[in-house]
């Protein structure tokens, strides 16, 4: 008893030594976290390399905006200078010339001035400044949404390649499951030994589809990390959502909702904030061609040896402030003035036409999702039913090759075209549902499963 008592604590000692050890294996063999579809968006949003670039014109866009305001603060400058001359100069006490001698004087000058009005310019280039920080946020919006779209094509593709991976695996294992039937029905001589070489022929074949299944859902896999620029993507994984119902309503919206869904829009926004750029730049160029009246001042003070006082006097007796206004007014300039409101008025027309553009754009995209979408929706109910009806026409032909009443040949044909029609509703089924996302996109919804 005093032995078993011993052997129990020893027990207990070495779980306690290795019970550390045995906690890290399982953290270290933890699975790794799947990665939703809105996980793969938000983190392409935050790393992708083309947003973060363009991330730096929104803080360039910022930097004009400051530099705008900026110049409606006046300009001070500051000035000190120290001459010193030779020959002939003039003596300031008695302003008599005086010859072949060493003058030395000394300077100080303050000035500042502020434009009281020049056409506006000023105000309308804070404008414009502020409508480029605005095309710099909805330039980078619009390359979220083609991102999200490009991601969500992705996912969807590693999805089909793993369905078509299990569509695979069944039917390698029902291709198994046969071949060990039909040395069954060879050996009771229901069917000839040939029948058990077209299955053998069928489980090879059926092997190489799996082994390409297989390697085209690791492809899928390897682009949608390098679309989403993971720095490891050997344990990147994927959630699989539940099943989706098939035969759920095409469309949730009618294509006129769609459109008016869609009349915020990235691109949209674009074009009307191009407009109204342009037009603010037409307003700069007419301002240049008005009049300006600016208001300045001054202060300075001056030493010179010519004189007998001492340098701080003379600073401060030479004190010269001054204030003044000038107006200036643009006669002729070589039709320049002319000439660049000219091309701002087409730039403006030329905007308009944009405008128009990206509208009818935009539309054209709708109307083809939406007909696309209503396609593949259509394309889906007939390869399910083709998909039923083969899954019909096999199991029969299935159970009279297992009675003996039909060859290898026809098993063969309808094992074939079941696998083609699987395929082909499997293809369809995510056809149809990509087309949904592109539809949500435009009705501003978010692109989830």
């Amino acid at each position: 008893m005093y032995t078993g008592y011993r052997k129990h604590l020893c027990a207990l000692a070495l779980a306690a030594l290795l019970l550390p050890y045995l906690s890290m294996a399982q953290e270290t063999g933890k699975p790794a976290e799947k990665w939703s579809l809105e996980k793969c968006i938000s983190y392409a949003r935050e790393h992708n390399l083309q947003i973060r670039q363009m991330q730096q014109d929104i803080e360039i866009a910022r930097n004009n905006v400051t530099g705008s305001k900026m110049e409606y603060l006046p300009s001070v400058n500051a000035s000190m200078g120290h001459n010193m001359s030779w020959g002939r100069s003039v003596n300031l006490n008695d302003l008599e010339i005086v010859e072949n001698k060493l003058s030395q004087s000394s300077s100080m000058n303050l000035s500042a001035s502020v434009p009281l009005f020049e056409g506006m310019r000023k105000l309308n280039t804070l404008k414009s400044s502020f409508k480029q920080l605005e095309i710099a946020n909805v330039n980078i919006e619009a390359l979220e949404d083609e991102i999200s779209i490009s991601i969500a094509r992705g996912y969807l593709q590693v999805l089909l390649n793993m369905e078509m991976e299990k569509s695979a695996d069944a039917n390698f294992n029902s291709l198994q499951a046969q071949v060990r039937k039909t040395e069954d029905l060879v050996n009771s001589g229901s069917q000839p030994y040939s029948a058990l070489l077209e299955m053998k022929s069928q489980l090879a074949n059926g092997n190489v589809q799996l082994a390409t299944a297989r390697n085209n859902t690791s492809t899928a896999l390897l682009e949608l990390a390098q679309m989403l620029n993971l720095p490891d993507s050997a344990s990147f994984e994927i959630e699989i959502p539940q099943e989706t119902d098939s035969d759920a309503a095409c469309l949730a919206a009618t294509l006129q909702e769609t459109v008016e869904a869609a009349s915020n829009h990235p691109n949209i926004r674009k074009a009307e904030l191009a407009l109204e750029q342009s037009r603010l730049q037409h307003k700069i160029q007419k301002g240049a061609a008005l009049p300006t009246l600016s208001l300045s001042a001054g202060y300075g003070t001056y030493y010179s040896d010519s004189q007998n006082s001492a340098f701080f006097t003379q600073f401060n007796n030479n004190r010269n402030p001054s204030v003044g206004l000038s107006l200036s007014i643009p006669i002729f300039n070589n039709w320049r003035n002319s000439i660049s409101i000219r091309n701002a008025r087409a730039n403006v027309v030329k905007s308009e036409i944009g405008v128009d553009m990206a509208g009818q754009q935009l539309e054209k995209q709708i109307r083809l999702a939406y007909n696309e979408a209503q396609g593949s929706y259509e394309k889906l109910k007939a390869a399910q039913a083709n998909k039923e009806a083969a899954k019909e026409s096999f199991s029969q032909t299935e159970e009279k090759f297992n009675l003996g009443m039909v060859g290898a040949t026809d098993y063969s044909v309808a094992k074939a075209n079941l696998l083609k029609a699987e395929s082909e509703y499997i293809q369809c089924k995510y056809q149809y549902i990509f087309q949904q996302k592109i539809l949500d996109h435009y009705r501003n919804l978010p692109l989830t499963l």
